[in-house]
């Protein structure tokens, strides 16, 4: 689908679930076309701050510092040795204070997009590894995920931190607890909902991603073993810090769960990844 489209319709998806949320506290406290109004209003001042400044917030929210060649000359020059294969824009190089091993992209489109490595992620891999790690971020900015997959993030994240607000709220209020425990619950499943939009969006992107890494880099094999290094390491020593709803932007989810949690998890399984992409080093040899 057209990267305008896919961004469109989220907003539209997201914008309905504003509107639907202040309809159902309009219908339990009354004033219906007034909290439609509002939630109206409150949905277009999201949409846009994720469109406008969703790349900033994932990079501030991961204090992710922009580099040049001269402090990060490897991850540099490997970048842009990607991104002329890639036939895109240099992006700008970023490094994320993190120990665990992971990268992601962000930004508007391939003209201001970000290309992120964590610094264990350097110490972790190989120059084949770490440019076919940085061919599937590439990938990402070549389709235009970026864009669709911060504003998701970013998004999810603003109805997951509502949802929360007003649990806390919920508690010490003085109204009534049952109709409080209701819009909670409202905003509960919205952002469960934002979720799940967002896994829709990013499960498939990173087989493709995968792909494009294999076709830009020419190393399959490189990849299938920073993925696995990358999810060792994950298993090993889950991320803390940081938002549940930024996982789709790296390339293995960072934060780990069991039970239901591995239901909705916004990656497909890395075996099934590596699968794939043995599948693809096959069909490059011929």
């Amino acid at each position: 689908m057209n990267p305008t489209l896919r961004t469109f319709g989220l907003f539209t998806l997201l914008t309905l679930l504003f509107v639907g949320i202040g309809y159902i506290i309009g219908a339990i406290y009354g004033g219906t076309l007034f909290f439609l109004i509002i939630f109206l209003i409150f949905a277009g001042i999201i949409n846009s701050i994720a469109y406008f400044f969703s790349s900033k917030i994932v990079l501030w929210s991961y204090h992710a510092k922009i580099v040049n060649e001269k402090e990060e000359p490897r991850l540099y020059r490997i970048v842009k040795k990607v991104a002329e294969k890639a036939g895109i824009p240099m992006p700008k190089v970023a490094i994320v204070p993190i120990d665990i091993p992971n990268a992601f992209a962000t930004g508007r489109n391939p003209k201001n997009a970000v290309v992120c490595a964590t610094q264990g992620l350097l110490r972790t891999l190989n120059d084949d590894e770490l440019e076919a790690v940085i061919g599937h971020e590439m990938g990402h900015v070549k389709d235009r995920d970026i864009l669709v997959m911060s504003v998701a993030a970013t998004i999810a994240g603003a109805l997951s931190f509502m949802a929360r607000a007003y649990f806390w709220r919920s508690l010490f209020s003085d109204r009534d607890r049952e109709d409080s425990w209701i819009i909670y619950i409202i905003l509960a499943l919205a952002a469960f909902a934002a979720v799940l939009i967002q896994l829709a969006i990013s499960r498939q992107r990173e087989f493709k991603a995968d792909e494009q890494s294999a076709k830009i880099t020419k190393k399959p094999y490189a990849l299938i073993s920073a993925l696995r290094k990358i999810e060792g390491e994950v298993r090993r020593k889950p991320l803390t810090q940081g938002n549940p709803s930024s996982a789709s932007l790296f390339i293995v989810n960072p934060f780990r769960g069991g039970g239901i949690i591995r239901l909705f998890s916004t990656h497909p399984p890395t075996e099934e990844r590596i699968k794939r992409l043995k599948e693809i080093a096959k069909t490059l040899k011929e």
